[in-house]
């Protein structure tokens, strides 16, 4: 019954029950059986999703107790870009007395649920209309808005301060630089996946037909995106759409994977479908309640205890008790003063009527806030800064729930003055080589970075293969497209990167032996004519100016929670101290990166290069990854290019090109968890290049890659060189895997091997000639005889001296953190070259 169209038989069914009394793992196939159960059978079925639940209460500390929220539903627009056939709330522009409601409309709605003690403005709105409809971009343009988006989180801004209301999200797709960019505002943000059924949207007269954000795919990239953000999540389900039940318990798994992954869905609702009139669908028959509560049961089961599962009381036609037998433990949002707007025909039930029933199937009825209690405790990363006073005021410090008698009020919508302490370990940079790092992982190493099951699950198959078994076999010497690549490396490089040539490309990032010593002659031959025969270096001082974050990169080893015993915190003051000294020490150059630090405000990194350019003007600063440029403009709500903008008028030179990793979103997201998508590296670099920023560009290789990323990373940086010419050079970095999360945990293999460090370095010397001129070697990573070497396969620079390096030394490499410039001008010389010392964009220094 793997499409769900046979009747499941008895003996299959009791043998699937007897599995999930058990709590052995169900396959798909049982939990669709599952779904069958009635009478006898689903009286069963609820009994084991009840004592799921309660151990799950139990283990939360809060034994019997089921939550809702109280709050009021602000239906900002009715207007949508989609057409479900189903919905009553999306409506056409003519029927509306505005395209949005005001901002004084909000504040009066938000202003009366706090009078009545709601903490939650549960904000739900249509689908980028103004993608569908005129009157809506002009009604936000008329107000100086340049999306829907851009107005919400304005609104939010304002119930915050005026009102203390905490703001929930529905508005349907968001991407992960929209997600960033309204964290800030919302404590949690929600998106029904409703089903994984791609057909109910594809074929015409599916209910999801014609609705361009309901693609199954798309919706499940928003789950894990806001994973990949921190975004305290709410999902579910809707049945009785036309789906089989495979597809539903699909849709369930779906959920599961994401929650495993990530840790971030608080909630997953399950919907029952309820046709209302003026509808395609008003024919099609409610979902049966013991449909309702076999799903709900089953849902129980297959997300565990630890999740929690809600059904909306005013779609239940009474049956309370039902649906806790089946194991949800809350109700949801539940409003005193405004309509339930997309069930207006179904009210919600009286507050104290709730609360009898809860108790009467022996149940306490408690207040949650918008965001859940397990969020609410754990703070970072979930909740931002300046989101930390207005929760604090509703929240219980010590169950997470509401203070039920607590009463909003509005209070400014800013970082507090006290969140960034300076301290810690800041002699990190110094005792790194001499009494090391405290542990081998932080402290939260089973959580900050998903479910590990979960994330080898994502391993594409070609590269989980290759961990397993040894590396490809390179091949034969004879091989007509090795021959060729080589004929080609030497007549037309960077032809190897056009898609004709691929097989020839890929033949030589696996070559080896004879064919790669000539793949690297060949690229030193180019080097040669490219750039001659200089070695060049920069003098210049790493500062690392934090190393709090909670993005969860698998592969770093810096990042540390506030409380460890290695995190720290540098100041202004403390920064612009090592700017001053490396100056004094002869350096042209400082490189300045950190964690992405919930707690570093928002005018941080201006005012970091400021403080370095007022103390030494004739400073070089390169600083600030992609990452830390969208987390930035995310964090004040204005475009990267805006946010580039002051950082440029505030002394900025050029930017790192760090961040990149690989530039493959299906290994990126193993290797990386929550940081920005491919697409979003490549605009922030790409637009830091236009506004006259230059960059670096990277290639981080030896983990969980393969070399066809290899080639289509390179093909990304030719395409933006193209296009910007923004590019100083090109650094491979090699993983460094000792102390590397992903290392630790049996996923990722132990950095490249020789071989591919040669063939990396050699083939972007190759594949980036005549685009890129400089091809830098990483003494840090490679240590002094590798780079020699490598300098003699296609590079032509060192980098420079750093003075300190703490993130690959935090990793494991045991190459040191600092050179001097004789020890450069060794390197140089080992390689039978000469040395010259350079500017940071490659200009002569004296």
């Amino acid at each position: 019954m793997a499409d769900g169209s046979d009747q499941p038989t008895v003996a299959s069914l009791r043998r699937a029950l007897r599995r999930a009394a058990e709590g052995r793992t169900l396959d798909p196939d049982e939990a669709t059986t599952l779904l069958s159960a009635r009478g006898e059978f689903l009286d069963e079925l609820l009994a084991t999703a009840g004592r799921i639940r309660d151990a799950g209460l139990a283990d939360a500390g809060r034994p019997g107790v089921v939550t809702f929220s109280k709050k009021v539903f602000v239906p900002l627009t009715r207007l949508c870009q989609d057409r479900c056939h189903y919905c009553t709330f999306a409506t056409v522009p003519h029927r509306l007395p505005a395209a949005y409601l005001e901002r004084d409309e909000v504040l009066a709605i938000a202003a009366a649920g706090a009078a009545q003690g709601c903490k939650e403005a549960l904000f739900t709105l249509g689908d980028r209309p103004e993608a569908r409809w005129p009157q809506a971009r002009q009604w936000l343009s008329e107000r100086g808005y340049d999306s829907t988006l851009d107005y919400l989180r304005a609104c939010a801004i304002a119930v915050l301060e005026e009102t203390g209301l905490l703001p929930h999200f529905n508005p349907g797709v968001l991407s992960w630089a929209e997600l960033q960019r309204l964290k800030p505002v919302a404590p949690s943000m929600g998106m029904m996946l409703e089903t994984t059924a791609t057909r109910l949207w594809a074929e015409p007269g599916g209910p999801h037909y014609g609705s361009p954000d309901k693609e199954p795919a798309v919706r499940l990239r928003v789950l894990a995106d806001a994973g990949r953000v921190a975004v305290p999540f709410t999902t579910g389900i809707l049945i009785g759409i036309g789906e089989t039940p495979a597809e539903r318990i699909d849709s369930i798994f779906a959920i599961r994977r994401s929650a495993r992954e990530y840790g971030h869905i608080q909630e997953v609702i399950v919907q029952n479908f309820r046709a209302k009139p003026d509808t395609a669908m008003r024919g099609m028959p409610d979902a049966e309640l013991h449909d309702l509560a076999a799903t709900v049961a089953v849902t129980r089961i297959l997300l565990g205890p630890g999740a929690r599962v809600q059904a909306p009381p005013n779609l239940i036609e009474g049956e309370y008790d039902l649906l806790l037998r089946a194991g949800i433990d809350d109700w949801g949002g539940v409003s005193p003063v405004t309509p339930d707007h997309v069930n207006p025909e179904r009210p919600w039930p009286h507050l104290d009527e709730l609360a009898a029933r809860t108790a009467a199937a022996g149940f306490t009825l408690r207040e949650r806030l918008t965001v859940y209690p397990e969020y609410v405790r754990r703070a970072d990363p979930w909740l931002d800064p300046r989101l930390a006073a207005h929760v604090g005021a509703l929240a219980d410090p010590g169950t997470g729930l509401a203070v039920e008698s607590a009463r909003p009020t509005g209070r400014p919508w800013q970082e507090p003055d006290d969140a960034f302490v300076p301290g810690g370990r800041t002699d990190l940079h110094a005792t790194i080589d001499s009494t090391g790092r405290t542990g081998d992982r932080r402290g939260d190493f089973d959580s900050v970075y998903g479910d590990w099951s979960a994330v080898g699950a994502r391993v594409p198959a070609d590269v989980s293969g290759a961990l397993r078994a040894a590396a490809p076999a390179p091949p034969r010497q004879d091989d007509p497209e090795l021959r060729a690549g080589l004929r080609l490396a030497a007549d037309d490089p960077a032809a190897l990167l056009e898609p004709r040539h691929e097989a020839a490309a890929l033949a030589l990032l696996t070559a080896d032996g004879a064919a790669l010593d000539e793949l690297c002659r060949i690229a030193d031959d180019v080097r040669r004519a490219a750039v001659g025969d200089d070695v060049t270096y920069v003098v210049n001082r790493n500062i690392n100016f934090s190393n709090v974050c909670y993005v969860g990169c698998r592969f770093c080893a810096f990042a540390q929670r506030e409380r460890d015993a290695d995190a720290y915190r540098l100041s202004v003051e403390q920064v612009a101290d090592r700017a001053e000294e490396a100056w004094a020490a002869g350096a042209t150059e400082v490189c300045m990166q950190g964690g992405i630090d919930p707690k570093l405000p928002v005018g941080a990194y201006a005012e970091l290069v400021r403080a370095i350019k007022a103390r030494v003007p004739g400073m070089h600063v390169h600083a600030f990854s992609p990452m830390e440029i969208v987390t930035g403009a995310a964090k004040a709500g204005v475009p990267v290019r805006d946010w580039l903008t002051e950082l440029r008028d505030a002394g900025l030179d050029t930017i790192p090109g760090t961040a990149a990793e690989i530039l493959d979103d299906e290994v990126r997201w193993v290797l990386t968890k929550g940081k920005l998508p491919a697409a979003t590296w490549v605009e922030v670099v790409g637009t830091a290049h236009e506004l006259g920023i230059r960059s670096s560009s990277t290639m981080m290789y030896g983990h969980v890659d393969h070399p066809r990323q290899w080639l289509g990373h390179f093909r990304v940086l030719a395409g933006l060189q193209d296009r910007t010419g923004g590019f100083t050079e090109f650094v491979a970095l090699p993983f460094v895997h000792t102390n590397a999360p992903i290392y630790l945990a049996g996923i990722a293999r132990p950095g490249p091997t020789w071989r591919e460090n040669r063939v990396v370095h050699a083939m972007a010397r190759l594949l980036l000639h005549g685009r890129i001129d400089n091809i830098q070697c990483s003494w840090v990573k490679l240590g002094d005889s590798g780079a020699a070497e490598l300098l003699r396969s296609g590079c032509n620079d060192l980098g420079g001296t750093l003075m300190e390096e703490t993130i690959s030394r935090m990793a494991g490499s045991d190459h040191g953190s600092a050179r001097t410039i004789g020890q450069l001008e060794g390197i140089a010389a080992a390689a039978g070259r000469p040395a010259r010392r350079r500017t940071t964009v490659y200009g002569y220094a004296g």
